[in-house]
């Protein structure tokens, strides 16, 4: 029987159409899928590649000395400039701000054809300490209110090139989805004195069958109220509002749960395209109690169409049920 179910930290609703569900394993790639190992090492044309650097681009480099792990470089066509000045013009209905920001590009390894799911916990755990160090940098810079950490796998997520990498923003306004995300947590926060989030977790513990993957410090869990198959977020035990706050040990844990997130998604729905996203604290907002930063993994195994646009809300033609019963039974 179809359902409409709602997220009570976004208040957003989801139809979940289980009279046109499909079995989780319907949405593995029917294309026979390419094998990251039968692939070459190195591209002599990627600007990724070792030896095809651009220095004149390089913010850092981890380690600074030696064969690099990860790098940061700035984007060749940014989206914003952090050389501009930040100037606000208020025209009756016309805003209008200045292309402030930062837009940066972490290259998370130098194998060209590797991924998440194939690198090793110590490899993922350099990537999110790269994030990490960068993410307080930007931050020292008092234009910025918000920084977005993404990452585009495969051309359905929108990624335009093979090798591994992700991308980091920095805004100079709190985007409305977000503003309407901390809203919604803050008049929970009101109402019932604890935060949402750790709400649904414990929730989550307590029922498990949504779970994928439970460790010392994170639980990553398929959504109750999904907007599309397979769409998990990864949140901290403990109760914190930014990514920025995370302790050495957190990181290493969470290198070690992402890591096998990736796999059950790799093995078994044949490497598909994905967006992930850490989604953390405005930088200016970073001392209150009622948000707590996750990481959210979005498989591109579903199409939105009129409906989705019309209605903001979401058809999803599977029980998020079943997608965490898949991805635990994967054999990794």
């Amino acid at each position: 029987m179809t359902e409409l179910r709602q997220n009570m930290a976004t208040k957003e609703w989801v139809v979940i159409a289980s009279e046109r569900a499909k079995r989780p394993d319907d949405y593995a790639d029917a294309q026979e899928p390419v094998i990251p190992e039968s692939e070459p090492t190195h591209d002599p044309d990627c600007p990724f590649c070792p030896g095809n650097e651009e220095l004149d681009l390089e913010i850092v480099r981890m380690p600074s000395t030696g064969l690099w792990q990860t790098r940061v470089v700035r984007n060749k066509y940014p989206a914003l400039s952090e050389s501009t000045q930040l100037t606000r013009t208020f025209d009756g209905v016309h805003r209008l701000l200045s292309g402030v920001g930062y837009h940066e590009i972490l290259v998370e390894h130098p194998l060209h054809n590797t991924t998440l799911a194939l690198m090793t916990p110590a490899e993922i755990e350099v990537m999110l300490e790269t994030f990490y160090e960068r993410g307080w940098s930007i931050r020292s810079d008092s234009r910025i209110e918000q920084i977005i950490y993404f990452k585009n796998h495969g051309e359905q997520a929108g990624a335009s090139l093979r090798h591994p990498h992700s991308q980091i923003i920095g805004l100079p306004v709190v985007p409305t989805d977000i503003r309407h995300r901390i809203e919604e947590a803050r008049r929970y926060f009101d109402d019932n004195g604890e935060c949402v989030f750790c709400i649904m977790m414990r929730d989550e513990l307590e029922k498990g069958e949504r779970l994928v993957a439970v460790s010392e410090h994170f639980v990553a869990f398929t959504l109750y109220a999904s907007p599309s198959p397979f769409h998990i977020w990864i949140l901290p035990r403990q109760h914190s509002v930014s990514f920025l706050y995370s302790q050495s040990e957190e990181m290493a844990d969470l290198a070690r749960i992402l890591q096998e997130v990736m796999q059950r998604l790799f093995v078994g729905l044949r490497d598909p395209a994905y967006n992930l996203i850490i989604r953390s604290a405005p930088v200016k907002e970073i001392s209150n109690d009622y948000l707590h930063w996750y990481v959210t993994i979005v498989p591109r195994v579903s199409r939105t169409a009129g409906f989705e646009l019309g209605s903001g809300m979401f058809i999803n033609p599977s029980l998020p049920e079943d997608c965490a019963e898949f991805l635990r039974k994967v054999k990794i």
